[in-house]
């Protein structure tokens, strides 16, 4: 199936864009393009002059992104967003980016394609790369990895009670037969998990952890807000979307960090001034969610959060 047959609908769209303040002749970063919905908006906000550099990891996503190919002022780069501030830096840019837009997680096309095996409603081979063209697939991982190694991803990342019991069940599976699919992954966790949760699969929270693990995702969100906030211009937006509590956690604790200045012990004698001169950024009104509206429309909106921090 065609990756046009995925439909996918930017959450917090005008939120997220509005957040940025965009200048015209700026120069701005996409730093998860997707299927390009917050892309499109930032550069109907653009002139002539103005510049959109795009990241993904997705070669999906780099092949969307071809329908921008004749607009000179965008351009994509397949690498994750982890990457941005060596790229930016061999392209001569950094310190003069006006803003940096993060679309955290999955995304649709990515969830609702069976093939890419994210999805535990969707049978389909046990991938979950979100960079197929590199990397150990979930099914290579699940059928090498020590059995306490799982069970801390599925806890950790997954936040899931009842890892050990999964991991233990995947262990035994696989001595049997490998673990390739993942309707055969959902099945297992769904014989393992002792209580089940009524609103949500169980299977939910570990294939979240799996996934997260295989990509890297949080190193990747942690290395990416650094990187951030080295390619901004003072006065520069970082726009942040995250959609479930680890990478939210992990978002506010840096924005509030770089917000801080000097921790230091009562007493001391230091002005204000030299407090505040360890300030990287300014937080940006508070958390955004999304609207009743919108998630009446897009149910995977739910979880979603904004934060918008400025760099001094």
């Amino acid at each position: 199936m065609t990756d046009s047959a995925f439909s996918h609908t930017s959450v917090l769209l005008q939120e997220s864009v509005d957040a940025l303040a965009i200048q015209p002749d700026g120069i701005y970063i996409d730093a998860t393009f997707g299927r390009g919905g917050h892309s499109s908006s930032i550069l109907e906000q653009l002139g002539h002059n103005g510049r959109l550099i795009a990241f993904d990891r997705d070669p999906q996503a780099i092949e969307s992104a071809r329908r921008f190919e004749n607009d000179a002022r965008f351009s994509i780069v397949h690498e994750p967003f982890g990457e941005m501030a060596k790229v930016i830096q061999d392209k001569g840019l950094s310190g003069k980016i006006n803003g940096v837009l993060m679309d955290l997680g999955v995304s649709s096309p990515q969830l609702d394609d069976a093939s890419r095996g994210f999805s535990f409603l969707r049978d389909g081979p046990l991938d979950m790369r979100m960079d197929t063209t590199r990397g150990v697939s979930a099914a290579q991982w699940l059928a090498e990895a020590e059995e306490q190694d799982i069970a801390q991803v599925i806890k950790e990342f997954g936040e899931e009670k009842f890892g050990k019991r999964i991991a233990h069940a995947i262990v035994n599976q696989r001595q049997v037969s490998p673990i390739t699919r993942t309707s055969q992954l959902a099945q297992i966790i769904d014989q393992a998990v002792p209580v089940k949760d009524k609103f949500k699969h169980p299977a939910t929270r570990a294939f979240q952890g799996i996934r997260i693990y295989v990509n890297a995702e949080l190193d990747q969100l942690r290395t990416g807000l650094k990187a951030a906030v080295e390619v901004l211009k003072p006065g520069g937006r970082l726009s942040v979307i995250s959609f479930h509590s680890l990478e939210d956690r992990l978002v506010k604790r840096f924005m509030k960090e770089q917000s801080k200045g000097k921790d230091l012990p009562p007493g001391l004698p230091v002005t204000q001034a030299q407090i505040d001169a360890d300030k990287v950024l300014r937080l940006i009104g508070k958390a955004i969610k999304p609207s009743r509206e919108e998630v009446e429309h897009n149910v995977r909106a739910r979880s979603s959060v904004l934060r918008v921090a400025e760099k001094l």
